[in-house]
């Protein structure tokens, strides 16, 4: 809605992208807010500006070797349009199109302490159940360990605090972990590709 989870996934891209024989696509789930509402919030500039991005679909999941989701945190849980998108998988369920394909996430929330490892966790219920191996963001990544600013990120994801306001931008420390995610994950899919 503000750009974060935008911004952050162009890293995770940029990391995955960073593995030699990787191919990487960039998707986004529908938005289910009507615009005038979206327009009262201030988030249609950033919206506007991610349409060239386009919007997923289930069938693209099964086909991809691993996916990484990005999801803004509501409540501790992820955003209702991703749910809404994953509820619309059982398909790919009944299939196994998804089991072995490695899954992973980040996510972005308001505050230090406002839900971004409860949300990662929960979403890893959904990839438990479709059989996909998950994913998170190890201790190699050297970010884990900062403590000089306030930073998101946690071994179970890259993530970013976006303020009461969404004024703040994903800092060059949780910009890196999801560079660094994005380039584990495509490591991981590639061994299990093979």
């Amino acid at each position: 809605m503000y750009g974060h989870i935008y911004k952050m996934a162009q890293e995770v891209v940029a990391g995955a992208r960073s593995v030699e024989g990787v191919h990487v696509e960039l998707r986004r789930v529908s938005e289910t807010l009507p615009r005038e509402v979206l327009e009262k919030m201030g988030a249609v500039a950033t919206l506007d500006a991610q349409k060239d991005v386009e919007i997923c679909t289930v069938d693209e999941l099964g086909a991809a070797d691993a996916v990484i989701f990005g999801t803004p945190t509501r409540f501790g849980n992820m955003c209702g349009q991703m749910k809404q998108f994953l509820d619309a998988t059982g398909k790919l369920w009944q299939e196994g199109a998804l089991v072995g394909k490695a899954g992973s996430v980040f996510t972005s929330s308001n505050t230090q302490h406002g839900g971004q490892e409860s949300t990662i966790l929960s979403f890893h219920i959904l990839l438990l159940h479709q059989g996909m191996v998950v994913v998170g963001l190890p201790y190699s990544f050297p970010g884990q360990m900062e403590i000089e600013t306030i930073s998101g990120c946690s071994p179970y994801g890259a993530s970013t605090i976006a303020g009461p306001d969404g004024s703040l931008s994903p800092n060059e420390n949780e910009l890196a972990g999801a560079r660094y995610q994005g380039e584990h994950v495509a490591k991981i899919a590639r061994k299990l590709a093979a």
